[in-house]
């Protein structure tokens, strides 16, 4: 697996730094969050180093999305939380903290106030028809 020195993931998949590990395939990585959010916060490292989802290979992505749905039925059996986001994060606007592409698994509680709930506002059907069609242009 290629990887990044000067990762914290990239170390802590290697054994060369410490974590509490849940669950390792060969593409995928899981462990719990030393920063949680909220109990039973856990993470989803893909093993092959990539800054984020732009970079990160599809097989990567599948493997990591496999994994999270396992960590998310244990999380929700071993903490009953009210709900779970699974979050992935793309750059410093995202609030992306560690360049490694990863997933977390967070279990959420009625009134956690976690801030990346919206409200929903309509948007402008014509303005959202004309950005689909670029989107899928670029397809």
């Amino acid at each position: 697996m290629n990887k990044d020195a000067g990762c914290i993931f990239c170390r802590i998949i290697s054994g060369e730094a410490t974590s509490f590990r849940l669950y390792e395939d060969s593409l995928s990585f899981a462990i719990m969050d030393i920063n949680p959010f909220n109990h039973g916060h856990a993470l989803v490292l893909s093993k092959r180093h990539a800054a984020n989802l732009h970079e990160a290979d599809a097989e990567s992505v599948a493997a990591v999305a496999v994994t999270a749905k396992k960590i998310a039925a244990a999380v929700q059996d071993a903490v009953q939380p009210d709900g779970i986001n699974i979050v992935q994060a793309n750059g410093r606007g995202a609030a992306q903290s560690v360049l490694h592409y990863h997933v977390h698994v967070l279990p959420r509680r009625l009134g956690d106030h976690a801030e990346m709930n919206w409200s929903l506002s309509p948007g402008d059907p014509d303005s959202i028809a004309r950005l689909a069609a670029d989107i899928r242009a670029r397809l």
